[in-house]
């Protein structure tokens, strides 16, 4: 029997003054079974820094045509392909031919080095792909998972700070590879 997804629900207050984007989401979130609470409160960051009405979780994990997160225009046509990790030349490729941006958000600590020293010539001919390097102290986020959340994510200058009313971490923003 397989094993299905754990749904978590939150609400999101997101002050982005990069951006000027004020706005309350409700968000649902499906946790794979095969991933951990840091992956799906990172994947809830990364939302939150490219927030919009149209942005959407995906399938994710399960399928292997769809990122992370997407954002499609009213023609269906993808115009943003965000991603969580480390994907191969293949799934790279096939990202930035389907869509108008992409992001890989890379994490991992040493494994994520190790990726980019190995991909890093490969990538270079994707105009519409960026990677950021995502820091270790995102793991934290992991602290404030739970089955409802009410959360508040404030964007500012080169910080990025999300909480829950009781604790709350602050990262610096993801820097470009090879920064």
């Amino acid at each position: 029997m397989a094993l299905k997804a754990t749904i978590y629900k939150a609400v999101v207050n997101i002050a982005d003054m990069n951006r000027a984007y004020y706005a309350e989401h409700e968000l649902t979130i499906a946790r794979h079974p095969s991933e951990n609470d840091e992956r799906a409160m990172l994947r809830l960051l990364v939302w939150c820094l490219h927030a919009d009405g149209q942005l959407q979780f995906t399938r994710g994990i399960s399928t292997d045509d769809e990122p992370d997160i997407w954002q499609k225009n009213l023609t269906g046509e993808i115009d943003t392909w965000i991603e969580l990790g480390q994907p191969d030349e293949k799934r790279l490729r096939k990202a930035c031919g389907r869509a108008r941006q992409v992001f890989i958000y890379n994490y991992g600590g040493r494994s994520s080095d190790v990726w980019w020293q190995q991909y890093q010539q490969k990538v270079q001919r994707f105009d519409n792909l960026t990677i950021l390097q995502v820091p270790a102290r995102a793991s934290e986020l992991a602290t404030m998972v739970s089955k409802t959340m009410k959360l508040h994510c404030v964007i500012m200058d080169q910080q990025i700070t999300m909480g829950n009313g009781t604790d709350s971490v602050t990262l610096d923003i993801f820097q470009r590879f090879p920064d």
